[in-house]
């Protein structure tokens, strides 16, 4: 089943449930997805959605740094919850290894030599890990590496 059916699957249980905060978020969620198809004219294939998804869930991650440091518990709990549930759309995370593996791979490929290199390599990493590890802890892996 596409990743776009499973979401509009998930919105009628959530209905069904009348569970309102999860119904919520993947309102919020399939608006986004909505705006992207108008915008560009075009269906969306899964990559697109995970890329959303990757999107939205990386708001709401500097969303709940931003109320931690305002001391809003509540506004937290929030954003909390809508990251568990639009990380479940996410495929299977990489562990450490993993991620550490295919960085070590991919230097190699491409040959880098220092960190003006690290555009070629981050290239290379890009459509292999998107997803399935956080790309902001590729880079600092990558960036330390080339160091």
């Amino acid at each position: 089943m596409p990743l776009k059916d499973r979401i509009t699957e998930d919105m009628k249980a959530a209905m069904r449930a009348k569970d309102q905060p999860r119904l919520s978020a993947i309102r919020l969620l399939l608006a986004a997805m909505k705006q992207k198809e108008v915008d560009e004219r075009v269906e969306l294939a899964d990559a697109d959605v995970l890329s959303i998804v990757e999107k939205m869930i990386k708001q709401r991650r500097e969303s709940i740094a931003q109320f931690e440091s305002a001391g809003r518990k509540d506004l937290v709990e929030g954003e909390q919850f809508e990251v568990s549930v639009l990380s479940a759309y996410l495929p299977q995370q990489l562990s450490e290894a993993e991620i550490a593996d295919a960085v070590a791979s991919a230097l190699a490929e491409s040959g880098a030599a220092g960190v003006r290199d690290m555009g070629k390599v981050m290239a290379l990493l890009k459509p292999r890990l998107a997803g399935r590890a956080d790309m902001g802890k590729v880079s600092g892996l990558v960036k330390a590496r080339l160091s």
